[in-house]
C-alpha cells in the first residue's frame, strides 16, 4: 500500500525554511509525519497549514494541549479519517497521560467516557463537524453552561474547521499514518 495517492516529498527535497521546520518535528518525534511529506509538493500550502496549525494548537492559554487534541480525534473519528485518528490519537494519549482515551474517543466520540468539560468540548466540536447547518445558540449555550469561555469555544470551532480541511486532504490523498504513531503513548507494558 502506498502512503499517498499523490506521492510524498522527502525532507531533503523541501525548501530550506520548511526543511528546518519539519526537520525539528522529525527530531522531536524520530520520524517525519506523512502529512508533511504529502503537503510538501506544494510548499506554500504546507507553510499555511503549519502556520494555522501552530497558531491553534500551540496557544499557551485557553484549552489545554490535551483538550485541543481531543477536538482533533473526536472530529477526525466523526469524519472517518484514519490518518488523523492514528496520528493525533498518539498525541492525545501523550498529552492526556492516558493510554486509553484516544481509542475510546476514536471508536465512538459521542459516547466516550469523558469528564464534564471534555464532554462539552467533544459535543461542541461534533455539532459543528457533523451538522454545521444546524449549529447554533443551543450548542453555544451548552458549552458555556459547562464552563467554556468564548475564547475556548472559538478554539474548538477553529480546530474543528482546520481538521475538516486536513481530514479531507487525507481522504483525497489516501494518506496512511506512519507506523510509529501506533505505539506512541501506550506505555511500556
Amino acid at each position: 500500500m502506498t502512503e499517498s495517492r499523490f506521492g510524498l516529498t522527502e525532507l531533503d527535497d523541501l525548501p530550506d525554511d520548511l526543511r528546518e521546520r519539519v526537520g525539528e518535528i522529525a527530531r522531536k518525534s524520530g520520524f517525519v509525519p506523512n502529512i508533511f511529506r504529502a503537503l510538501g509538493h506544494r510548499p506554500a500550502e504546507l507553510r499555511a497549514f503549519l502556520d494555522y496549525h501552530d497558531a491553534l494548537m500551540d496557544r499557551p492559554d485557553g484549552l489545554t494541549k490535551a483538550e485541543r487534541e481531543l477536538v482533533v480525534v473526536a472530529t477526525s473519528a466523526a469524519n472517518h479519517c484514519t490518518y488523523c485518528i492514528v496520528a493525533h490519537g498518539a498525541i492525545l494519549r501523550i498529552r492526556a497521560k492516558d493510554p486509553y482515551v484516544a481509542d475510546q474517543v476514536a471508536s465512538n466520540p459521542w459516547q466516550a467516557p469523558l469528564d464534564k468539560r471534555g464532554r462539552a468540548i467533544a459535543d461542541l466540536a461534533l455539532a459543528l463537524c457533523r451538522a454545521p447547518e444546524l449549529f447554533g445558540e443551543a450548542d453555544l449555550a451548552a458549552a458555556r453552561a459547562a464552563g467554556l469561555t468564548d475564547d475556548e469555544i472559538w478554539d474548538v470551532g477553529a480546530i474543528t474547521a482546520l481538521f475538516a480541511a486536513s481530514n479531507r486532504l487525507a481522504h483525497l490523498t489516501a494518506l496512511q499514518p506512519n507506523p510509529e504513531f501506533s505505539l506512541m503513548g501506550r506505555g511500556s507494558g
